[in-house]
């Protein structure tokens, strides 16, 4: 059975553009040719040509099993087939059910079509929504109304289902992660660690480091063969001097942090954080400096002895904390975060080798007339 009649007419529109498009073509103008030179003709004489016709027909099916079809012949068969009940008889070279699925194919075809959606260009621009986005980034606990809120503070009126549309697909849980907790308190949070280095008789040599998250600073350094957890206690002693102390401090679960330490942190004021298990980017702050003094400066140094190391990791300490830029600030010195920017072209290039010429620092100092 075919469609209903409704479903004809985008069809006869599409032959009548195929049709103008290609009437150049022989067929095409025959067949037009041919339907017009038929509106004048008799009865007797189009049911004569069509038995003729017909009989041609049969003739040709017997001789081509499989006749060669262009797109435009299966259109115009269907379209031709739409105008008369008996289309079934008058098919000869294909299969009426051959005719029907052309016809499915064909209405699939225009279905698709229509069904396409169409782009809109968003009501708002660009940067409104970029700026949704990024709200919703960074403030996980914020829904459309809170957002919309916002934006109305910026002067900005958007309704709240324009907002849910441009929010992230796949938003993360809305309790605070640990990478929003360490840089919203970043500038109340030092964190500390243990690193090993071996001497040339190959006995162990423990690095103990503290810094401070938001700077990069490092506050305090020692070295010692036997870290217990009366050296590891008088360590943070040292540096928290005159009451200079963060409100919490990052520590793994060695056992180097015994009772003793965590008293010390506790008369300071301080709130130890212990380091989950199986997170290895709890302290990744401080173990991502370990790893750099290990790759710029201890990789590349034999160590004598206990004394050695010391003065080592001293002079690197301080090129780091001086002179040394930090990627995990924007490119600022550690020692000079909260120092504006002056930078100037002229001068004099100044050089200053750092351990032995390792590294080397270049400044610039002023032109003396």
């Amino acid at each position: 059975m075919t469609p209903d009649l409704c479903v004809f007419w985008p069809f006869f529109y599409v032959w009548i553009y195929h049709t103008l498009k290609s009437w150049t073509k022989p067929a095409t103008a025959l067949l037009i040719a041919g339907g017009i030179a038929d509106l004048n003709r008799n009865r007797t004489d189009l049911i004569i040509e069509n038995a003729l016709l017909r009989q041609q027909l049969i003739v040709l099916s017997r001789q081509v099993k499989r006749p060669q079809l262009t797109n435009g012949d299966r259109l115009r068969m269907v379209l031709l087939a739409r105008c008369t009940g008996f289309w079934k008889q008058a098919i000869h070279i294909v299969q009426p059910e051959t005719l029907l699925r052309w016809h499915r194919d064909l209405f699939q075809i225009y279905w698709r079509w229509k069904s396409k959606p169409q782009k809109k260009k968003p009501r708002i621009t660009p940067e409104t929504i970029d700026l949704i986005q990024q709200m919703a980034n960074e403030n996980r606990l914020w829904g459309a109304e809170r957002i919309r809120g916002e934006l109305l503070k910026l002067g900005i009126r958007v309704s709240k289902r324009t907002i849910q549309r441009y929010l992230p697909k796949k938003r993360e849980s809305t309790s605070q992660t640990w990478t929003t907790f360490l840089r919203n308190h970043a500038g109340d949070i030092w964190a500390c660690d243990f690193t090993v280095v071996y001497d040339l008789l190959f006995r162990p040599i423990f690095i103990f480091v503290i810094l401070e998250l938001k700077t990069r600073l490092i506050i305090h350094s020692a070295v010692t063969r036997s870290p217990s957890d009366a050296w590891t206690a008088q360590q943070l002693r040292e540096a928290t001097p005159w009451g200079s102390h963060p409100k919490v401090l990052i520590r793994d679960r060695d056992r180097k942090y015994g009772p003793l330490f965590s008293s010390v942190a506790t008369c300071s004021g301080i709130q130890e954080v212990k380091t989950p298990y199986r997170a290895p980017k709890a302290n990744a702050v401080c173990e991502r400096f370990m790893g750099s003094m290990r790759r710029e400066c201890l990789d590349h140094t034999f160590v004598l002895n206990q004394r050695h190391l010391e003065r080592v990791v001293k002079e690197y300490g301080s090129y780091y904390n001086d002179a040394g830029p930090h990627q995990g600030i924007q490119q600022r010195i550690p020692g000079r975060y909260g120092e504006k920017e002056s930078l100037s072209s002229s001068g004099k290039l100044v050089l200053r080798p750092i351990l032995g010429g390792l590294h080397h620092d270049y400044s610039r100092t002023a032109y003396l007339n």
